[in-house]
């Protein structure tokens, strides 16, 4: 029998990715989303791109009473994947106190039920955020944690530091957080892909809905930053590869190849492209011209972070693939597709 996996946010963006490649890999997937933040119709594409409708409950996982009725439901959860949380680091500056009791709460709930249902293993989203804006470039696993820039950065350290102190406390389970860098791009098919509600927070779809019309003009937060052309810098990493690499992480803890029961994984391509770097590939790719205009710094931006990615590589047997050019391409397609636009 397939061993099924509770995806959390299984409808977001990355979320649905990994729920992707969990069946493709022959895992059976159990979704739980409240829909904050994502549609119902990600499932129907799902199903189209692997021939198989996951399991799908509709709750908000920060309320404990229906977060125990899950597990209580569904007794043969091997994994858990936790990608369930607020994203948005200028909302979290503005509604701090939403994001705290929503991502802080929503973990404490699920640690509690795997303890008390006897579910072992949780791979959990966490963010380079954590690191701050580091001294030395690139930053490696040992690179010191510095004061978060925004309320979403800290909830993210502090979820880390909820999951290591629980695992020093119950050795049955483990956990595996995964940094993430700049998820972008879209599945192959065009059929899945990055579609926030209402406004974007993030870079990219920003940019395909400037190129698609949508907007009148991209917006680049700051052009001052010590950087070569004065735009912050990321390290972007291909949706796809990324969800890869929780399949990874849930065969180490399933194949009992843990260190130890609480390890964290850099997972980025080890390579930084500025913003304005990032706006000229997708202009080259696509051959579609963008209007943009500089405004001021965004509240909560750090101004240059990429990973060192050596040990994630070595430790997980898995590397970043794809190009930023076949990234860009993918979301440029996806966005198409979701518009109509030939």
């Amino acid at each position: 029998m397939a061993k099924q996996i509770l995806v959390t946010g299984g409808t977001g963006y990355i979320g649905s990715h990994t729920v992707v490649e969990l069946q493709e890999r022959g895992f059976d997937v159990v979704i739980v989303d409240n829909l904050s933040n994502s549609q119902i119709e990600v499932l129907d594409n799902i199903e189209k791109i692997t021939g198989i409708r996951p399991a799908f409950e509709q709750f908000d996982l920060s309320e404990r009473d229906l977060t125990d009725a899950f597990f209580k439901k569904y007794s043969d959860i091997a994994a858990i994947i936790h990608f369930a949380a607020f994203k948005a680091v200028g909302e979290s500056v503005q509604k701090p106190l939403e994001y705290y009791r929503n991502n802080m709460g929503s973990l404490m709930n699920l640690l509690e039920c795997m303890n008390k249902y006897q579910v072992p293993h949780m791979v959990f989203s966490s963010s380079c955020t954590v690191y701050g804006q580091p001294d030395v470039l690139p930053v490696t696993e040992q690179t010191p944690r510095k004061e978060a820039e925004s309320p979403y950065g800290n909830t993210k350290a502090i979820c880390e530091d909820i999951m290591r102190d629980y695992c020093k406390a119950n050795e049955a389970i483990n956990c595996i957080a995964l940094r993430y860098f700049n998820p972008i791009g879209a599945h192959p098919t065009a059929l899945i892909g990055e579609l926030p509600v209402g406004v974007p927070n993030n870079l990219v779809p920003f940019i395909t809905q400037t190129a698609a019309g949508l907007r009148d003009e991209l917006s680049i937060f700051g052009d001052d930053y010590d950087t070569e052309d004065g735009t912050a810098i990321r390290d972007y990493i291909n949706v796809v590869d990324l969800a890869k690499a929780h399949v990874v992480a849930i065969d180490r803890m399933l194949n009992g190849k843990s260190k130890d029961n609480y390890e964290y994984f850099n997972v980025g391509t080890g390579s930084g492209y500025s913003v304005m770097q990032l706006v000229k590939a997708f202009i080259k790719v696509t051959g579609v011209n963008l209007n943009y205009k500089i405004v001021d710094r965004r509240a909560g931006d750090i101004e240059k972070i990429w990973a060192d990615t050596t040990y994630g590589n070595n430790e997980l047997g898995w590397k970043a693939e794809k190009t930023l050019e076949e990234t860009l391409a993918s979301a440029w397609a996806w966005e198409k597709n979701v518009r109509g636009l030939k």
